[in-house]
């Protein structure tokens, strides 16, 4: 098979073909992607409307067989509707990554222009991955930022509802912290409002989880969990106390100015139910090319082109994800002191 004089105009390296590839290649960020905290929902527009219904929960009283049956009562409605936010990302294969691999009529070529090609991808894959963890995270605080630290959306503003914050007070030995456990473990329970979970997580900063693990009122159990921590074979899920699992979140990546930005600040923490089925999730729209309209988003789209006057071949990625929480009551902060 003969090769063009450019060989990226092969179909390997259409957009259909980049854009399924950069999708496969390996996510190597995102404790929030491991744990599928918020799984993908795919949308065709990038304009999303999210429906409130304030349901009303009423007792049903007894009545005599035969007898006509209560009328149940329609929760109000409130309908939002948010931008899904678009975030591109540009690279370019220079002539001197791919010389002396040109060989025409040789699959060999191919071989050699995909891996230079997946190296590419992988790296903006990466930041692209990175990124969505930084959104993600965001949504979990009830904060969506930029990269700049600019707000996306205040879910707690959007939603018309008040931040609930616990000060756990790890700096007083006379603590109860079973006791901060139940009750954020209730205000959890009590704003689930008609949705269910299987547990109450809280990713904290490494201040704050070294805080509750040296408490005099905690400290007995952490021991107690280390000890068997050799008869477990996944640790992923973190130290549990009083019901509610504290993990540790190292979590920080650099912003456009060269700042590190930790996702967790110092001393604090953030609280979550697991297990819900419509809680969260994150929104990705399709793409602004010709091809991808009308159809259903993908998390990563990437595609190529020569540069002016074949100066090598230029890489685009985009990705335009919302991650959501449709319940923001249910984001708790906590913190050390």
């Amino acid at each position: 098979m003969a090769l063009s004089a450019n060989p990226f105009s092969n179909d390997a390296f259409n957009a259909i073909a980049l854009t399924a590839g950069i999708n496969i290649l390996p996510n190597r960020y995102g404790k929030l992607e491991s744990i599928n905290l918020m799984p993908t929902k795919p949308v065709r527009l990038r304009n999303i409307a999210i429906e409130e219904r304030n349901g009303v929960l009423s007792l049903l009283p007894t009545a005599t067989v035969g007898t006509q049956g209560t009328v149940g009562k329609r929760g109000k409605r409130a309908v939002r509707s948010f931008v899904i936010p678009h975030i591109p990302h540009d690279d370019v294969v220079l002539p001197e990554e791919v010389q002396g691999i040109r060989a025409f009529g040789s699959e060999g070529e191919l071989t050699a222009l995909s891996e230079v090609l997946a190296m590419h991808l992988q790296s903006m894959r990466d930041k692209h991955a990175i990124t969505l963890e930084h959104l993600r995270m965001g949504a979990l605080k009830g904060e969506i930022l930029d990269a700049d630290g600019s707000v996306i959306y205040n879910l707690y503003t959007e939603f018309g509802i008040t931040a609930k914050s616990i000060n756990f007070a790890l700096d007083v030995d006379a603590t109860d912290v079973k006791a901060k456990c139940l009750e954020l473990k209730r205000h959890l329970e009590d704003n689930l409002r008609g949705e269910f979970m299987t547990g109450v997580h809280v990713l904290v900063s490494a201040e704050f989880f070294d805080a509750l693990t040296s408490h005099p009122k905690v400290e007995a159990a952490y021991e107690r969990w280390q000890q068997g921590e050799a008869l477990r074979s996944d640790m992923r899920s973190g130290f549990t106390f009083a019901g509610v699992t504290f993990e540790e979140y190292r979590g920080q990546a650099t912003d456009p100015d060269g700042n590190v930005r930790r996702f967790i600040a110092d001393g604090e923490g953030h609280a979550f139910p697991v297990g819900t089925s419509q809680t969260f999730c994150t929104y990705f729209a399709p793409a602004d090319f010709n091809e991808s309209v009308n159809t259903l988003g993908q998390p990563l789209y990437a595609k190529q082109e020569p540069r002016k006057f074949e100066r090598g071949t230029d890489l685009h990625t985009q990705s335009n994800p919302l991650p959501m929480c449709h319940r923001p009551a249910v984001l708790v902060k906590v913190t050390a002191a």
